[in-house]
């Protein structure tokens, strides 16, 4: 099922369950969409969507930084909770291994050694990786092998 169906069948779901969150999360998603749609005039497909709801999920885990400065444990706590049903719409995430061996490959593809050469790693890398993890970690990754 095309992600956008599984969406409308989760706002769906969720206003019948009266999950309140769940709701409120897949209506911001369905709202993302829409607003690029019309803004661009196109029918985004499902690796859109998931660009979409990756970005999403990095605004998210940015704001808790600054809930965690304004002592906000109600609002962590919510927007964990948003994070957590923003993942279920995405690829199975990679783990640190998965990540890790992609890495070594692209430093050997790419002949890279110093950190100059981090841009054209990441180019080869990022794609790869589109939606199943984290920038900033696969950033972190390539800064350990890299001088």
């Amino acid at each position: 099922m095309p992600l956008k169906e599984k969406l409308m069948e989760d706002l769906k779901e969720s206003m019948k369950s009266k999950e309140k969150v769940r709701k409120n999360v897949v209506t911001m998603v369905r709202a993302a969409i829409k607003q690029r749609e019309v803004d661009e005039r196109i029918e985004l497909d499902d690796t859109d969507i998931i660009d979409i709801i990756a970005k999403q999920i990095k605004q998210k885990k940015d704001s808790i930084d600054g809930f965690e400065k304004g002592n906000r444990q109600d609002l962590i706590d919510l927007t964990n909770e948003e994070i957590k049903i923003l993942l279920d719409y995405l690829p199975p995430q990679l783990s640190e291994e998965e990540l890790d061996s992609i890495v070594k490959k692209a430093i050997d593809e790419t002949g890279a050694q110093t950190k100059k050469d981090l841009g054209k790693l990441m180019a080869l890398i990022m794609p790869q990786v589109k939606g199943k993890a984290d920038g900033k970690l696969v950033n972190q990754i390539v800064a350990k092998y890299l001088q």
